[in-house]
């Protein structure tokens, strides 16, 4: 069989299951999400001023900044997801949270002095966030890995990039309720290092692990 009768074949097949492969996607991000959320209370907890911050803007953006990377990633990993599927432009979101962040980010400078802005950028603990965010992304990522493969994905490499800013951005939602920097120099600079990490590793594991 040709590969590009292979791929007929199987588009076929996930067409007549698309409410399974939905299932998969929902239990496996759902079971994968879970074991952080646990991990997350079990270890770090929300900080001392979480509720008191509610009503704060840069902490609030936080929360848009790291839901939109989650729903660009997955979105494009859902789109990824079938065999012969192509990004097309649902790979333009992908710049939507780089995007928000750089002008979250014109906006700090605006209004801080630029003698903070060192300070802001650097924040308290940044190997906090280059370690947990990635660590707290790694069930989710298998999660989203079992269900592509469920999918069987063409191009595994990228699937599993998208599969892993997902996670990055659902891992980063959950760190931030605990970390205690709101800069978004601080986001544009750790938060967006430690989901390239996870990217990478998304990227490598889906070459290996989504092939058919």
């Amino acid at each position: 069989m040709k590969t590009d009768d292979l791929i007929a074949a199987l588009s076929a097949d996930n067409a007549t299951r698309g409410a399974p492969l939905s299932r998969a996607f929902a239990v496996a991000l759902g079971l994968g999400m879970a074991a952080s959320v646990v991990f997350f209370f079990a270890t770090l907890g929300v900080r001392d001023t979480f509720f008191a911050s509610l009503g704060q803007p840069r902490f609030l953006f936080k929360f848009v900044f790291s839901l939109t990377m989650a729903a660009s990633g997955l979105f494009l990993a859902w789109r990824l997801s079938r065999p012969g599927a192509v990004a097309g432009p649902a790979a333009k979101t992908l710049l939507l949270a780089p995007a928000l962040v750089a002008l979250a980010s014109l906006a700090e400078m605006a209004t801080t002095p630029a003698t903070l802005w060192p300070a802001r950028m650097i924040g308290h603990n940044a190997l906090h966030c280059l370690i947990l965010i990635p660590l707290m992304a790694l069930a989710p990522l298998l999660g989203l890995f079992a269900a592509l493969r469920h999918g069987a994905p063409s191009d595994g490499r990228r699937a599993g990039a998208a599969a892993a800013l997902a996670a990055s951005g659902l891992s980063a939602t959950l760190y931030a309720m605990n970390c205690p920097d709101d800069s978004p120099f601080f986001l544009a600079v750790w938060y967006m290092i430690a989901a390239a990490l996870v990217v990478a590793l998304g990227w490598l594991a889906g070459g290996r692990w989504l092939r058919w």
